[in-house]
């Protein structure tokens, strides 16, 4: 959507920019430097209710297959306690803490140790050393991209494992489903703690840092922009991307391997989600490069957010689909099984050929063809927390002449794909797409604000430009 052409300013222009522009500049970037009461009230809330909500998801399928209403009416009409429910609920066991730690274990293995080698024989592949987009205080941040050879790795261990050597069974995820829940929320907090504790006392760059005052927001939202552990331990894109999306398409094969066992088959619903989530787990590696300037990492400061949130949030509400296809094996009709996978791989379409329009308009400053035209944009500038100019160019052409975020409509259209799947009994699996609406609707308005406030007048052009946000004539 942009491009950055930096500009070095004289130093008496520099010094008169950090003068004028700080205050400015600093509200471009990442989170809030002051909480309002709504914002308070709605961390807190996350922070209450977050965890609770993955629990009564997980626990509906466990021990209600998957109905949400049943334990509600349970409690209500006094059939069942609270303690009732969580006597029933698996503990934290040994066996899940050995299995959890030697999963994150050998992640890190594979994103610290082994540089990427797919780049060298992948063609369009970009993996190795890349650089990160610019921060508020002006650092430009280096990074190993090798997700995709340890999605590779892991996965040909595992159909070794399940095809060749047996050291455990295909449905070990499974098995140990709620147990390992124990373990993701541990390592989701203590991840978190760490980052703060870090943040106030041991920063990587203390110029990139936000303080609000407020402990919740703080520990919520995060305080570094970048935490790292030596040169190349990044915490936000070890923890965007592994472990929670390298177990993704893992967890899926589990579900799988579990209604294999259990019925004898694999219905043509779930290799419908295992298929559908698997291309998107595989684009986000492909392009892990490309990530590096989206909203996570360009943004977002590292809290709990991030840290809770790729940990528990992702792997287990993620894959609700595939869960509750393990209780409910639907078989669809060839004709509506096919018809929801020409909608996902719309969708797909859709939401890859929007960033490729995207990622083309940025490397070549505009010097391409989108549809077989050169490309329309405005001219925009900013201001970065260090005085440096810079300049970008967002684009009115081509699916960005649609609408200005229509990825998220192609994004959208696959996460319905996935609830589709699992027809039309339970609401359970369709709190995805309710989830991702809501979460895309919202990134919409955040980034929109972002950029209302770092480009100015600019931004109002090129919403003059580009009226719609998702859906063309519609919103």
């Amino acid at each position: 959507m942009e491009t950055h052409n930096g500009e070095k300013p004289t130093e008496g222009r520099k010094h008169q920019n950090i003068q004028n522009d700080t205050k400015t500049s600093q509200g471009q970037w990442g989170r809030a430097w002051e909480v309002d009461w709504f914002s308070l009230a709605s961390i807190l809330f996350l922070l209450m209710f977050a965890p609770l909500i993955v629990y009564y998801f997980i626990m509906s399928c466990a021990q209600y297959q998957c109905s949400l209403a049943d334990p509600l009416l349970d409690l209500l009409t006094g059939n069942k306690h609270l303690s009732d429910i969580w006597n029933s609920t698996p503990t934290l066991t040994y066996r899940a803490a050995a299995i959890y730690a030697l999963w994150v274990t050998f992640q890190v293995v594979l994103y610290l140790f082994i540089p990427d080698f797919c780049h060298k024989f992948l063609p369009g592949y970009v993996g190795g050393v890349q650089e990160g987009a610019v921060t508020p205080a002006g650092v430009i941040n280096k990074y190993e991209i090798n997700g995709l050879q340890a999605w590779i790795i892991t996965h040909v261990l595992w159909f070794a494992n399940a095809y060749f050597f047996h050291f455990f069974s295909p449905t070990i995820i499974f098995d140990n489903w709620i147990p390992l829940l124990w373990c993701a929320n541990i390592l989701g907090y203590a991840v978190s703690t760490f980052a703060m504790i870090k943040g106030y006392f041991f920063p990587t760059n203390a110029k990139d840092c936000k303080f609000t005052g407020n402990f919740f927001y703080d520990y919520m939202m995060g305080i570094e922009f970048n935490p790292r552990i030596g040169k190349w331990f990044d915490f936000k894109l070890f923890f965007n991307g592994r472990p929670g999306i390298v177990a993704w398409t893992l967890i899926n094969l589990s579900f799988a391997a579990k209604q294999q066992e259990l019925y004898g088959q694999v219905t043509n619903s779930m290799i419908l989600v295992n298929v559908l989530q698997g291309i998107y787990v595989l684009d986000f590696f492909w392009n892990e490069a490309w990530y590096l300037k989206t909203i996570d990492i360009c943004h977002d400061h590292f809290g709990w957010y991030l840290g809770w949130g790729d940990c528990v949030w992702l792997p287990y509400l993620y894959t609700l689909q595939g869960l509750y296809l393990v209780y409910h094996p639907v078989q669809l009709y060839t004709t509506h099984a096919i018809g929801i996978l020409m909608f996902g791989l719309l969708g797909y379409y859709i939401f890859r050929m929007t960033n490729h329009q995207k990622d083309l308009f940025r490397r070549t400053s505009g010097n391409c063809r989108i549809w077989g035209k050169k490309p329309e944009y405005i001219e925009c500038s900013y201001t970065s927390m260090d005085g440096s100019k810079y300049y970008s160019k967002l684009m009115t052409s081509g699916f960005w002449g649609w609408a200005r975020h229509f990825n998220y409509t192609g994004d959208l259209m696959g996460s319905l794909a996935y609830c589709l799947a699992c027809g039309f009994k339970h609401v359970l699996p369709y709190f995805y797409i309710i989830y991702m609406t809501i979460l895309l609707t919202h990134r919409c308005l955040r980034d929109e604000h972002r950029c209302s406030s770092k480009y100015g007048k600019d931004w109002k052009r090129y919403t003059a430009a580009v009226p719609y946000r998702l859906l063309p004539g519609i919103f």
